[in-house]
């Protein structure tokens, strides 16, 4: 893929990702609560604030979509955010036998995420900390 191919379907990968985690993750923990809803409930404060939390990044990640190249760090952020995220999700999965139904919901979501906006950003993947200008 050449690089204006690339710019353009990480474009479009951050506003998919970005509308999916804003409209996407309470309407799957409704209709797929045993793959996306680690407390079920409609009051339940967990999924609030998770709800809050990615709703947050969703409108980052639109914002972002306009300049992919001025916000490495946040797409490095998502990236690496989301592997650690999943990863803890699949060891809690793999430890108790009632949250199993994650391993086929959110898990891989956030892999999936992840390999996507690193695949189309690999800058990102490489975000080095630089007191340079």
């Amino acid at each position: 893929m050449d690089s204006a191919n690339r710019q353009r379907s990480l474009t479009w990968a951050l506003r998919a990702f970005g509308l999916l985690f804003i409209l996407g993750v309470y309407p799957l923990t409704v209709l797929w609560p045993s793959g996306w809803a680690w407390h079920t409930g409609s009051s339940s404060e967990y999924l609030q604030m998770i709800i809050a939390i990615y709703a947050t990044l969703g409108v980052f990640l639109l914002l972002a979509s306009r300049q992919p190249d001025q916000h490495l760090g946040l797409i490095s952020f998502t990236i690496w955010s989301s592997i650690v995220h999943g990863g803890v999700m699949a060891a809690q999965s793999l430890g108790n036998t009632h949250h199993i139904g994650h391993l086929y919901g959110d898990v891989p979501a956030l892999f999936i995420a992840a390999a996507v906006l690193g695949w189309l950003c690999p800058r990102a993947l490489m975000l080095r900390l630089s007191t340079d200008a």
